[in-house]
């Protein structure tokens, strides 16, 4: 298979970024009082991203209820679909990544009862397309589907290109090549942190599809750069290792919290504002001030102080710009 993108130096010191995060969050889980609930609520947490992303309408709680096994009033689709995608992730441990066999299987696992093609290459040619009804991106002609399937499972198996790198490439790939008729950004998702969790098991049970839906639309943006004027993926191997590292202090922030951290000691002697803006950065980490201001109905003035405040107390953090930074708690 030919190159798809372009290696930037750069990279190597994200990635370094990343392996210094690892040993955080190794750390964390070992110190964690109830690991496999923080794992379990992460995974929650992708499952609800990753079909949030294609328009499901369940909200954070309809899907804990939902894989609860709990009675929800909601649309059977919506429902059906979430239970599809977790029982998709459920099935990482056994899956090869480099497998064709195992790739048809993971789109039966998600497309369930949901299409009659589950688990099938499509037979018909597609097109990504706007609110405007414009053609973003044509899919691969269906004929050659199958074949190019084939070839990028094998680059990933064969390649001695960094697994992060890697994942993310082949994240791409498989949305460029768009093999199903439905199901392809899902699968795509799951296929990266697929790749991921076999070099690392910790990547696994880390919220990059949540923090893939924070970002919604740079990571359409950066797909649609992508394979602009021929096929060239690092812009979107750019955005990737970016939300990788926001993922680790994610989980590390959530391990925090399930564990008394900021719940029983940096929760201590906040007003009740400050503790709603800490649930919210917790949820999504690169949430601006208006629409903190718009959740908890309240005046941007009273959030920006309230910010003020946590960040003098050392309980946030701005990480980079207003625009593309994000908050981390301490």
């Amino acid at each position: 298979m030919q190159d798809f993108f372009t290696y930037n130096p750069l990279w190597h010191d994200k990635i370094g970024k990343i392996y210094a995060l690892l040993e955080r969050v190794k750390i964390s889980e070992e110190q964690s009082k109830d690991i496999l609930h923080l794992r379990r609520t992460n995974r929650i947490f992708s499952v609800c991203s990753t079909t949030a992303i294609e328009g499901n309408r369940l909200t954070v709680q309809q899907v804990f209820d939902v894989i609860n096994g709990k009675v929800v009033f909601a649309p059977l689709h919506d429902i059906q679909e979430v239970k599809n995608a977790f029982a998709a992730y459920e099935q990482i441990p056994d899956l090869d990544p480099y497998s064709i066999d195992d790739f048809l299987r993971t789109h039966s696992f998600i497309t369930e009862n949901l299409v009659q093609e589950a688990g099938r290459f499509r037979t018909v040619g597609v097109a990504v397309v706007n609110s405007r009804r414009e053609i973003l991106h044509s899919g691969a002609d269906y004929k050659e589907v199958p074949n190019l399937i084939t070839e990028l499972l094998e680059w990933g198996k064969t390649t001695e290109t960094h697994p992060i790198i890697k994942s993310s490439a082949m994240h791409f790939m498989i949305e460029h090549i768009h093999p199903f008729r439905d199901g392809n950004g899902r699968i795509g998702r799951l296929w990266q942190t697929l790749v991921l969790s076999k070099w690392n098991p910790i990547f696994e049970w880390l919220p990059v599809e949540t923090m893939i839906y924070h970002n919604q639309q740079k990571y359409y943006d950066t797909l649609q750069r992508s394979h602009k004027n021929g096929i060239d993926c690092s812009p979107f191997i750019d955005f990737m290792l970016e939300v990788i590292e926001n993922a680790m202090y994610q989980y590390t922030n959530t391990e925090k919290s399930e564990n008394g951290g900021l719940n029983g000691g940096l929760n201590s002697g906040l007003n009740s504002t400050q503790k709603e803006i800490i649930t919210l950065i917790q949820e999504n980490p690169t949430i601006r001030v208006f629409e903190m201001a718009q959740k908890l109905l309240k005046p941007v003035r009273t959030i920006e102080n309230n910010l003020s405040q946590l960040k003098q107390r050392g309980v946030i953090t701005r990480v980079g710009s207003k625009k593309t930074g994000y908050w981390k708690i301490n």
